[in-house]
């Protein structure tokens, strides 16, 4: 039996390919995470480092379900309560790429985040995520 192959349905292929390269992060080749909470006074402490492969697993998770509005223009209040940045390794003969996001969490227990990733920007992050997000972070 012969398969015979159409040129749109080869491109499509190649097309849908390449969809996940082009996708705004790809969270599995998240590393580290470094964390710093913010004080009342609006400074802030000192980094936190978090490395382990079962924390790193729940906010691969939790950062996949952050839905991200891109060029949205937000001002927020008051100062973020935590300045968080993301390392990514894609490969390890390359240096890892850093982004850093901002995140706010609100007294209806959801969270709203930025990030420096242009394809990301303005994100928001329901409430039972938002709760998982804010134990790791903020304890």
């Amino acid at each position: 039996m012969k398969v015979k192959f159409n040129k749109q349905v080869i491109l499509l292929f190649f097309v849908l390919s390449l969809f996940p390269a082009c996708s705004s992060q790809d969270y599995d080749n998240l590393t580290r995470v470094d964390v710093q909470k913010v004080e009342q006074e609006g400074d802030y402490e000192d980094t936190v480092i978090l490395t382990d492969e079962e924390i790193m697993d729940k906010l691969r998770g939790i950062f996949k379900q952050i839905k991200w509005e891109p060029g949205k223009e937000v001002s927020m209040e008051r100062k973020e309560d935590a300045l968080v940045t993301l390392f990514y390794t894609l490969d390890e003969n390359e240096p890892e790429r850093l982004y850093e996001y901002r995140v706010w969490f609100n007294d209806n227990n959801d969270a709203e985040i930025f990030s420096n990733h242009e394809k990301e920007g303005f994100g928001s992050l329901d409430r039972e995520h938002s709760i998982k997000l804010q134990s790791i972070l903020m304890n």
